[in-house]
């Protein structure tokens, strides 16, 4: 399976599995992982883009590491609703994470428009940090920041219940 819709996650998760969210870049993957109840997503690395082998073999061991159960995947989506060239990057990273390295987790897609922004201008205005160590955290923050969004829509959904 290459996506699912975001409600299934809780479903294929077995107990205490946990959810990785992702940041796709060029240059580099931001990482988030949740806690185990789903409902905290922290920041935890950055991948620095090699070769697709090398980056999916990071990822199936980090997976494997952190009792990851399935992904979030932030989708670069434009302003306007639209899907650009960039989203189909990120949706064919994903398809050859599942086909072509094997990954057998469910993937779901999270509009990130305007986390990595977002991020940025928390870690300026509240964290008063300079470019340097925004470049270094940036991308995994922002991977929170989609982690913790999709969190917070399966929380919202569990409490209106069906």
């Amino acid at each position: 399976m290459i996506a699912t819709a975001l409600d299934d996650l809780r479903q294929s998760l077995e107990s205490g599995q946990r959810l990785l969210g992702l940041d796709v870049g060029a240059k580099t993957i931001g990482l988030a992982i949740s806690d185990s109840g789903l409902t905290i997503a922290s920041p935890l690395e950055t991948i620095a883009r090699r070769k697709f082998t090398h980056d999916a073999e990071a990822l199936k061991r980090i997976c494997a590491e952190r009792a990851v159960g399935a992904l979030v995947v932030g989708l670069p989506v434009n302003m306007d609703g639209s899907e650009g060239p960039r989203c189909q990057s990120v949706r064919d990273f994903a398809r050859n994470l599942v086909e072509t390295a094997g990954l057998a987790l469910p993937i779901a897609f999270w509009d990130e428009r305007l986390s990595t922004n977002a991020v940025e201008r928390m870690l300026i205005d509240e964290a008063d940090m300079t470019r340097k160590r925004r470049g270094q955290v940036v991308d995994k923050m922002a991977a929170g920041f989609i982690l913790q969004g999709a969190l917070d829509a399966l929380a919202q959904r569990a409490a209106k219940g069906p």
